[in-house]
């Protein structure tokens, strides 16, 4: 089998782990862990987007934890500090952090837009996810939570599709709630 016929297989490998979905991002309402950076996650089975809007002047800490982050800027810049390699990240950028590494970022004059992908699914957002509810089959009705309030029933982005109930716990929710 060709690398092209073996990536594009139709023959299933074992049992489909769940229905898929769509969600969209803009209806997801941003969360603060801290003021003026936006957090929107999308949570899979085994992997989690985190869409981030930083506004000019904002820092998201430096910090670690256990999952391995790959990070995307989409639009904006900022800097970004990869355990004391520091540098200015614009669209198109990549960095990978491994578990454990200590980074943080920020911005100065600008906005930036970036995504963080989490594997396995960041911890401290999963407990926010558990109180997701369906919102109607759009994958999109969504309220938000701020720091220092979990998520409820109605303020997490509904995941399920038309007629299903994503119940709490399920990872396939989209948060209303992250931490990049």
């Amino acid at each position: 089998m060709s690398d092209a016929a073996a990536h594009f297989t139709t023959e299933a490998q074992g049992e489909p782990a769940g229905p898929g979905r769509y969600v969209r991002v803009d209806d997801i309402n941003p969360a603060e862990f801290v003021p003026g950076l936006g957090f929107r996650p999308v949570l899979g089975q085994r992997a989690m987007v985190n869409f981030v809007d930083f506004e000019p002047g904002v820092e998201a800490p430096r910090h670690v934890h256990e999952e391995e982050q790959i990070v995307i800027v989409l639009d904006g810049e900022f800097t970004f500090d990869l355990d004391g390699d520091v540098r200015v990240m614009r669209r198109g950028d990549v960095a990978v952090v491994p578990a454990w590494v200590p980074h943080g970022a920020w911005t100065t004059d600008s906005r930036c837009l970036e995504v963080d992908v989490f594997c396995p699914p960041r911890q401290s957002l999963l407990a926010l996810a558990a109180g997701q509810s369906d919102s109607g089959g759009s994958g999109g009705a969504a309220g938000s939570a701020r720091s220092g309030e979990s998520a409820g029933a109605g303020e997490v982005a509904g995941s399920a599709g038309p007629g299903e109930a994503a119940g709490a716990g399920e990872p396939n929710g989209a948060a209303g709630t992250g931490d990049g």
